[in-house]
């Protein structure tokens, strides 16, 4: 039976899919430093999700067993812990790596730098060299659609420059692009990097927009509306992101050069007032929106192209209306609770 380790298990994405290759007969190690770049109870809840109690995942280098999920099993450790992620690769045999960990945030890049070179450049290493010394079959990782940065084409395709980051995150994420294809090239590694586009949904993420309108409309407070609204994004849903991301598992590159990068998303983008207007309908309230100019490090529109990852059998389904209803159903009863 196949085993795969996901890092960054107790976040927005990597719970998502965890559940999904559970189901599809996996069995999964989740990996997490439960940082506090938002409010940790949501993380702990994920896990909860996953059948792990919170007073066992709070215990650092302690691999613990999810108690409803007989496959699943949980440890928190720091991507950049050079002794203690090497052996947990040496001990647990993966197969497969799907590494979803790193200090997210375009904004807190301003804040905090050194957390995105700890855990998106140190930590990114280090699970390269665990990779390559392990004899890992596929390492699937997060890139973002950041590193496109101001770029005047449209859609994003990934043959485009990108050596023009407008943030540190794009750049530490450009950077684990170029390790990858280093390690692929030297030591034959298969490696896929996936540019995320905006993902939202149930469990997400509560520094994003659609949290942040939620709680904000549902509490009668403003929300903050930048660049004047004046804005679109790609809004891709959590299902059809771990769909992609599944796709990608299952296609290690075939062209001899053991590298590849995907955009991901839904290939559609979406103004952000449209969106707005969605969570309107979605809630039934109004919202009160106080205009805003742009932010440093952020950009008016992205679009992916996803030309090369739907001929591999990705296929966004669930349309913006629906999505943003999923999300609502989701955070209503999650914040009733």
């Amino acid at each position: 039976m196949e085993k795969i380790l996901i890092t960054g298990c107790a976040g927005f994405i990597g719970f998502h899919l965890c559940e999904k290759l559970l189901n599809l007969g996996y069995v999964v190690v989740g990996l997490d430093n439960i940082n506090d770049y938002y409010d940790i109870n949501l993380k702990y809840d994920r896990l909860k999700e996953l059948g792990i109690h919170r007073s066992e995942a709070e215990k650092e280098n302690n691999l613990v067993e999810s108690f409803t999920l007989s496959k699943f099993s949980f440890i928190r450790l720091n991507l950049e812990d050079r002794e203690n992620l090497p052996n947990l690769f040496k001990v647990q045999n993966f197969d497969y790596v799907i590494n979803l960990a790193a200090q997210a945030g375009v904004r807190y890049s301003l804040e905090n730098p050194m957390a995105y070179v700890d855990s998106n450049l140190v930590g990114f290493v280090n699970v390269l060299e665990c990779c390559r010394h392990n004899k890992i079959k596929h390492l699937v990782y997060a890139s973002s659609s950041s590193v496109y940065g101001e770029n005047d084409k449209i859609p994003f395709g990934e043959n485009d420059q990108v050596d023009q980051p407008v943030s540190l995150y794009a750049a530490t994420k450009k950077a684990n692009e170029l390790m990858a294809h280093t390690y692929s090239h030297l030591y034959k590694l298969p490696t896929s990097g996936l540019r995320f586009f905006t993902v939202y949904g149930p469990w997400g993420r509560p520094d994003m927009a659609p949290m942040l309108f939620a709680d904000a409309m549902t509490n009668n407070r403003e929300i903050k509306v930048f660049n004047n609204g004046e804005m679109s994004r790609d809004f891709t849903y959590i299902d059809d992101i771990v769909e992609g991301i599944i796709v990608t598992l299952n296609h290690p590159s075939d062209k001899g050069n053991f590298y590849q990068l995907f955009n991901i998303g839904n290939g559609s983008p979406v103004s952000l007032l449209y969106f707005i207007e969605c969570m309107e309908n979605s809630l039934g309230l109004k919202a009160n929106k106080k205009m805003m100019p742009m932010q440093a490090g952020d950009v008016v529109r992205t679009w992916a192209d996803t030309t090369e990852l739907n001929e591999l059998g990705y296929k966004c389904i669930v349309p913006i209306e629906t999505g943003v209803s999923k999300f609502v159903e989701w955070f209503s009863e999650y914040t009733n609770e």
